[in-house]
């Protein structure tokens, strides 16, 4: 079975007293995940040692970063490159998320980059794809995914590619209180997955993560975890609660 991942996003919240207050509810429910099952947690730079400590005793518990530099080292102040991640044991990191892409311009081609540099240092990248609403209206949202597809990942190779975790993010759905449908979402990884399966098989395409991200609460989780290619969440709002994170994480397949 494909992993089944609840990731949270928790992007610009919490100081380090609240984060590490956070982790421990949510690890205090004592959870035991299915070897399938994982949980992830994208947490701001600053707390990435203490969070990575929280969970280095736990099963199927990682943490994330949140974004990382597309070059491998140099004079970029404020930046954080990817071997720096590998460095601290850093597992996962979030990369082109619909606010990387709109605030700081993040094109395909910079992604590729940033792709290319967390697969040779070890980490796994959480690759975020998804339209804004007047692609969706239009309804031209399918050929606009697969654009964000092949300009940043169809240069891997198969061994490359199925170390990918892809997350669909309807931006019109993100912290807007709308969701996707159950059947919008399956609709959407369901193509995501052809496109995959017409580049690198469906053998590969079959084997790929493909989480649901935009406004999933504990409310809505089962529903959109339950569709076929539905493998899971990328989390915003709802995972800086513990109570509903973990309804989410006991909603996954």
């Amino acid at each position: 079975m494909r992993k089944q991942i609840a990731a949270a996003n928790w992007k610009m919240n919490c100081t380090y007293q609240q984060g590490e207050e956070l982790l421990d509810n949510i690890l205090g429910a004592n959870i035991s995940l299915a070897d399938h099952r994982q949980v992830v947690f994208a947490v701001p730079f600053p707390y990435l040692i203490m969070a990575n400590s929280e969970v280095a005793d736990e099963k199927n518990y990682f943490i994330a970063a949140q974004n990382c530099y597309h070059k491998k080292s140099g004079a970029y102040t404020g930046e954080v490159s990817a071997e720096m991640l590998h460095s601290i044991g850093i597992k996962y990191c979030v990369l082109g998320h619909s606010e990387r892409r709109e605030y700081f311009q993040e094109s395909n081609k910079m992604l590729a980059e940033k792709l290319d540099l967390c697969l040779e240092y070890g980490i796994t990248p959480i690759f975020c794809c998804g339209e804004p609403l007047s692609i969706r209206e239009a309804g031209t949202q399918n050929a606009y995914v697969e654009t964000q597809l092949k300009e940043s990942l169809f240069h891997l190779p198969d061994s490359a590619m199925a170390k990918i975790v892809i997350a669909y993010e309807p931006i019109w759905a993100i912290g807007t209180g709308k969701t996707a449908s159950s059947d919008q979402a399956q609709e959407m990884h369901a193509h995501l997955r052809s496109v995959l399966a017409n580049q690198y098989g469906p053998l590969l395409a079959g084997n790929i993560s493909i989480l649901y991200g935009g406004s999933v609460k504990a409310n809505n989780a089962k529903d959109l975890f339950a569709r076929p290619d539905v493998d899971g969440g990328l989390v915003g709002g709802a995972s800086l609660n513990a109570e509903e994170f973990i309804a989410i994480i006991n909603a996954l397949k």
